[in-house]
């Protein structure tokens, strides 16, 4: 759906004549009712309700950064790196419901935030990137940092596009918002040229907005609804298999309705975490290649599946011909494209979450299914989480464990990529939605700290941790600064086991033990927390883990980092491996 970009000749074709506008033009044009375009930004994201905003200027956004000065409720966040602002704004989406804002300068500023809007569109985070372009008269023709931000990102972004005249840009701030927070949530990006931010304009601001051709199908067919329930009421080994799309839609309290109602067993992506409440006696907890064996064992013998919410991704499948082989699929997505993609599905339903659910939910049968129950109760017994903690060093899990214990599992936790984050899935028990925000689809590391910062600035009152690696950490470490300059209550845990542990999982296990720059030399974080104006506490031996987690837990007005060195031989299992079934599940070592 993203606009293409016009040929280098076209662009500069349309170059407009009207008056430009800088800082000592402003006040005649507020006087006379006109406006420039960057003005006409700033007031089309105050309608959008927009409070805080990530970024970092340069030459192409000046006259955005020049109308943001004495922009009134709009509080800028000024980042060190344009990835922590695109992070930081899915964080802030994640964790608020709200659409996350970032903004970048033209060319390495805008590509940049390329990760972290591909992060959101994999993960189907909410958020507008605006970037400033350089002038439409050198559009095509190599400029000082011009790069095509929107021919970079039509893959990326659910909807792009080049604002050629100031008067169009609240139309199109307004078109933004409403495609990123509405259907499959996404990232959408507007480009503004330097020069149209400068030119004058009489603009309108539109209340409506009409566009051909997107209509998101949000009521299922009440006939598809009902051969869904037909085939739920009759199965013998049922299971809700329910990802982000339930969080994205607020149906956490209709999945657990229907799971109540019908005492089927729920099972969790890993971006479906808290989407039901972990501790509830349906609930399977996490999936996947290293989810519960339980919730694997269950899923791949089961005999009907509803999965909501969820696109049958490899790191919950494995390889697909051998997944749930014997199961009739019933598949709920609001997006049509995810559904048959990579499994077909029996019973297709085109809908909302929470409205198909609802009606399931009022209308459902509980079907027979005691003996389904045994069995997993006897795989629940059998196989649970658990770990070994040795008198002489610190097990990641044992951290992530009392993490839980001390939070209630009720706090907002981001976390970064690799082994920390599986731990932190198996171990961390959400207690409701929103509270569990990592990077599934793209994987980033990187990610945790700037999403942790994206997340209290959108919920100041709730309680917020980031779970990060040693490795993803020094990825966007130099944001630290930001966090203590605004005082943010963040506690940090740095699960430093001085290696790129999955990496070095993965090249024990199935490269014979080759580690090949897998292993990290790290400064201490908990004194370069402490440079940055950060609170910085080192733990060393196990006995040191619970006093220091509850410090960091306790500071307030102030960033903690919470230096914590880990088994660096400690594997992450269980685990299923890449492109295998199930039935090859690694238990243990």
């Amino acid at each position: 759906m993203a606009q293409r970009v016009r040929t280098r000749r076209h662009v500069a074709a349309r170059t407009s004549s009207a008056p430009q506008a800088g800082p000592a033009a402003r006040p005649e044009a507020r006087r006379a009712g006109r406006m420039n375009g960057a003005q006409a930004l700033v007031e089309a994201l105050r309608r959008e309700g927009v409070e805080v905003l990530f970024g970092h200027p340069g030459g192409a956004s000046l006259p955005i950064y020049d109308a943001l000065y004495d922009a009134e409720g709009i509080r800028h966040i000024l980042v060190r790196h344009e990835q922590v602002a695109a992070h930081a704004a899915v964080g802030y989406a994640r964790a608020s419901g709200r659409v996350g804002v970032c903004t970048a300068t033209s060319g390495p500023g805008a590509t940049n935030l390329v990760t972290g809007i591909t992060d959101a569109m994999m993960d189907s985070a909410p958020i507008v990137a605006i970037t400033g372009q350089v002038p439409r008269p050198v559009i095509g023709n190599d400029a000082f940092q011009e790069a095509d931000v929107t021919g970079i990102t039509m893959p990326i972004t659910k909807y792009n596009t080049l604002v050629m005249r100031a008067v169009d840009i609240p139309r199109a701030v307004h078109q933004a918002f409403y495609l990123a927070r509405t259907g499959r949530p996404g990232p959408v990006l507007v480009d503004i040229p330097r020069d149209v931010s400068q030119e004058l304009c009489e603009p309108e601001f539109p209340d409506e907005i009409a566009i051909p051709g997107y209509r998101p199908v949000t009521d299922g067919s009440p006939n598809q609804i009902a051969s869904a329930l037909e085939a739920l009421a009759g199965a013998q080994r049922p299971i809700i298999y329910a990802g982000g799309g339930i969080i994205s839609a607020g149906a956490s309290a209709e999945l657990t309705a229907l799971a109540e109602r019908t005492r089927i067993p729920v099972a969790l992506t890993l971006m479906g975490k808290g989407a039901m409440d972990e501790t509830h006696p349906l609930c399977l907890s996490m999936l996947g290649m290293h989810g519960s064996v339980y919730a694997n064992y269950a899923i791949n013998d089961a005999d009907v599946i509803l999965a909501v919410g969820v696109r049958f991704d490899d790191r919950v499948t494995g390889r697909l011909k051998d997944f749930a082989p014997r199961a009739r699929f019933i598949h709920i997505d609001i997006d049509p494209a995810e559904i048959g993609k990579n499994k077909p599905a029996h019973i297709p339903i085109v809908g909302d979450a929470r409205r198909v659910l609802a009606v399931m939910a009022a209308q459902a049968r509980a079907p027979q299914i005691d003996a389904w129950w045994k069995q997993i109760n006897e795989w629940r017994e059998r196989y649970p989480f658990r770990y070994r903690q040795r008198e002489d060093r610190v097990s990641h899990q044992h951290v992530c464990d009392l993490l839980n214990r001390l939070t209630g599992g009720r706090a907002i936790v981001t976390t970064d990529v690799g082994q920390h984050q599986m731990w932190m899935a198996q171990w961390y028990k959400c207690r409701e939605p929103r509270t569990f925000i990592t990077s599934g689809g793209l994987g980033a590391m990187g990610f945790g700290f700037p999403a942790a910062m994206g997340a209290k600035f959108g919920c100041p009152d709730k309680e917020v941790i980031a779970v990060v690696g040693d490795g993803g950490f020094m990825m966007t470490i130099q944001d630290l600064i930001t966090a203590a300059e605004h005082g943010l209550s963040l506690p940090i845990f740095v699960l430093n086991n001085n290696a790129l542990g999955m990496v070095r999982q993965w090249q024990t296990f199935f490269y014979r033990g080759r580690l090949s720059a897998s292993v990290l030399r790290n400064p201490d974080f908990a004194r370069l927390g402490e440079a940055f104006g950060c609170r910085g506490i080192r733990v060393e031996r196990p006995e040191q883990v619970e006093p220091a987690l509850r410090a960091a837990l306790e500071t307030e007005g102030i960033p903690c980092v919470v230096d914590i060195l880990c088994d660096p031989e400690e594997n992450c299992l269980p685990m299923i491996p890449s492109g295998q079934s199930i039935a090859e599940m690694i238990l243990d070592e």
